[in-house]
């Protein structure tokens, strides 16, 4: 009922230690709350926070428009409904080094497992567009230094993302990725990757966990988990795509809607009331109001 039970800095504490293990890890782009809790209830193993997601909830083009204080209070309602660990997008830290600062705690008080920052300038862009600029090697580390200064519990993971590769090639992502980790990234981000045999040159290049965008109509091809566990990936997520199902679905249901004038053809593609009641665990909040209105009042 409520919220999750985990603390967060559990949650932190476990998703660092399954991603010790090796294994690859599965993280879905919740789009709300809600999302979050189904996405856990389907058994997978957290949460992805897209910041594309959280910008198109609001109406607004994925170019660094939302705020910190946006994405941090959307991401602890998120984050507070899942027991699993909920991973975020911070952009490239909503300023410079010391906004980046406050940007780690302010992540850590909501309740945020781990975050990944990049080297686009701001205002940065979708990663998967053309007409990408990234900044220079010193002020991305600068970047990752402040985030790691910055954090007081030290399981709260500090992702690097580098979206070099479409700006200056292969070659000068390893370089990058190196140099982050040196900076002190827990784990890489290599964005816009374009095939398997390039994730694996990133594998190769690092010692610290990586992570996959399978992000739908962008620059990489999409590959299976299996492909990319074969390659040494550690997380995989999927952004946007059950925000995309979603909108693709309402369209449809508008359409309809406008031209039939009753959604009746539809119900089978509904969530049943019954199943999100269970989603919601309706049943214990009833219960809980039951047991604490159990009392009458006398008259004396």
């Amino acid at each position: 009922m409520l919220y999750s039970t985990t603390p967060a800095h559990e949650k932190r504490r476990l998703f660092r230690e399954r991603l010790a293990t090796g294994e690859l890890l599965r993280f879905p782009g919740a789009f709300n709350p809600l999302s979050a809790r189904l996405i856990e209830r389907k058994g997978f193993e957290g949460v992805y926070i897209s910041g594309a997601v959280l910008s198109a909830d609001l109406g607004l083009p994925d170019i660094g428009l939302t705020t910190l204080s946006e994405v941090a209070g959307r991401g602890q309602q998120i984050a507070r409904m899942t027991e699993l660990p909920a991973l975020i997008d911070a952009d490239t830290g909503f300023g410079e080094p010391m906004n980046v600062a406050r940007t780690i705690q302010t992540l850590e008080d909501a309740g945020i497992a781990g975050m990944h920052i990049e080297d686009q300038v701001n205002p940065k862009r979708c990663g998967h567009l053309d007409g990408k600029a990234v900044v220079d090697t010193d002020t991305a580390v600068k970047r990752i230094r402040a985030a790691v200064d910055a954090r007081r519990d030290p399981n709260f993971l500090v992702m690097a993302r580098t979206d070099i590769r479409a700006v200056e090639g292969l070659d000068a992502a390893v370089d990058r990725t190196k140099t982050l980790v040196d900076a002190g990234a827990d784990a890489i981000f290599p964005e816009a990757m374009r095939t398997l045999e390039e994730f694996a040159a990133i594998r190769a290049a690092v010692d610290v966990p990586i992570l996959a965008n399978m992000t739908e109509f962008g620059k990489s091809n999409l590959f299976s988990v299996d492909q990319l566990r074969d390659v040494g990936v550690n997380i995989v997520i999927w952004p946007v795509s059950l925000l995309r199902i979603a909108m693709g679905a309402a369209g449809r249901a508008l359409d309809t809607l406008a031209e039939e004038g009753h959604l009746t053809s539809k119900l089978g593609e509904m969530q049943h009331r019954a199943d999100l009641y269970d989603l919601i665990d309706y049943e214990q909040y009833n219960h809980f109001d039951t047991s604490v209105f159990n009392f009458t009042i006398t008259k004396e």
